[in-house]
């Protein structure tokens, strides 16, 4: 018996295409931003890189803020597979902790798209689309205070604004010693890193 294949039509193979070319587009912009920061981050930069014109990249995202937006989701992506590979375990407490801990690696690991994400490096207009993102990154954490609070071992009335707040907090120190604010080691900015993860938790989980 042959094979059968799945014959796409035009459109179809035109749209798979595209989409094969946006990526491609994606991952040189996001060499470009790791090795070079974000202001290195340009149409001109993307499209001499991929060999094109700039009037293809134009094409595929529409402006630099498309661009930047579907860099974002990459970030996005990025920072949900960081909190994916820490190791659930049953003491909820020292989980919320590690995840903290793996938020931190990820600034400094991916500094470039933390900044462009989250510090304003490449700013755009944030969709629906790129707002769904940071909460796709985010799910591990409020994945966590859900179990916990089904467990009684923290009090949320509202887990959307909890991890929001608790976001918050954790970036800013991120943010300002990014921002060189922790002079002259990195070492101070993780004291208070570690030290406003600790508060969160005392805050937190009931009777700490």
């Amino acid at each position: 018996m042959s094979e059968i294949r799945i014959i796409k039509t035009y459109v179809e193979a035109r749209l798979q295409n595209n989409e094969n070319l946006k990526q491609s587009v994606v991952e040189a912009a996001a060499n470009i931003l790791q090795e070079h920061g974000p202001e290195a981050v340009t149409v001109r930069r993307v499209a001499d890189t991929m060999a094109c014109s700039t009037k293809i990249i134009y094409s595929l995202f529409g402006s630099k803020d498309g661009l930047a937006k579907y860099l974002y989701l990459e970030g996005c992506k990025l920072l949900a597979e960081t909190f994916e590979a820490v190791p659930k375990q049953e003491n909820l407490e020292q989980y919320f902790r590690d995840l903290g801990n793996a938020y931190w690696s990820f600034g400094l690991n991916y500094s470039s798209y933390y900044r462009m994400m989250f510090g304003g490096a490449i700013s755009f207009k944030q969709d629906e689309e790129s707002l769904q993102g940071s909460v796709t990154a985010l799910q591990q954490v409020m994945n966590v205070l859900e179990e916990a609070s089904k467990q009684e071992l923290i009090k949320v009335e509202d887990l959307t604004l909890t991890t929001l707040k608790i976001w918050a907090s954790l970036h800013g120190v991120i943010h300002l010693h990014l921002g060189g604010h922790f002079k002259p080691n990195e070492e101070s900015a993780r004291v208070v890193y570690d030290q406003v993860l600790s508060d969160l938790i005392r805050i937190l989980f009931v009777g700490r």
